[in-house]
């Protein structure tokens, strides 16, 4: 049992950086942390996943004044799924052509959300992001939905001011993520009364 959390712990992780990497290809825009992410990278000339590594280090101090404890694979999100949209950067090609960059772009919602039911489902933590969401909304009473939307449009803002992509992808992505994961994770999730618990996103 452990293998195969450890399995998809790292398998999901690795998807998610590679569909990252597939997104940006697409160029037809990004969901809100990641457009955050370009365009920061962008200003700071820096590797879009170097950006991701260390922006999931911030985001885990702001989990100290919420009470929050990773996980091993909170810890192991942090680190590898900005290497792994490193090297799908290194070996996608950019796409070219509207009708091929929309088919592109939903594949990697579908692979995003496929990469998030296996990490969740592996129940070895939540990721950064993921974490500040669910204890901004334990900390301040709001409802998890509430405290999503406020951070993800905030950030998203914010990137969009740096130079980030937004455009239909985004789009798809709010809308299609949570009912493709929604669906996903009961599939992926691992029933160990060993696992750690946790509220999936």
């Amino acid at each position: 049992m452990m293998f195969r959390r450890l399995l998809q712990l790292f398998a999901g992780l690795a998807l998610y950086g590679i569909s990252l990497a597939i997104f940006i290809r697409a160029a037809v825009g990004l969901d809100p942390w990641d457009v955050f992410h370009q365009g920061l990278a962008s200003r700071i000339h820096l590797s879009i996943g170097t950006v991701v590594v260390m922006m999931s280090f911030v985001v885990l101090l702001l989990w100290i004044p919420l009470r929050q404890k990773p996980g091993f694979g909170t810890l192991c999100n942090a680190v590898l799924v900005g290497v792994f949209a490193d090297i799908g950067l290194a070996i996608i090609p950019q796409v070219n052509g509207f009708v091929l960059q929309l088919a592109v772009m939903v594949a990697a919602v579908v692979l995003n959300a496929v990469a998030t039911a296996c990490y969740i489902g592996a129940r070895f933590g939540p990721g950064p992001r993921d974490g500040l969401m669910t204890g901004l909304a334990r900390r301040s009473g709001w409802s998890v939905r509430v405290a999503r939307t406020s951070i993800e449009v905030l950030v998203l803002v914010i990137g969009w001011l740096l130079g980030g992509t937004v455009g239909i992808g985004t789009v798809v992505y709010a809308l299609a993520i949570g009912p493709l994961v929604h669906w996903l994770l009961p599939k992926f999730m691992v029933h160990d009364p060993k696992a750690m618990a946790l509220s999936p996103k």
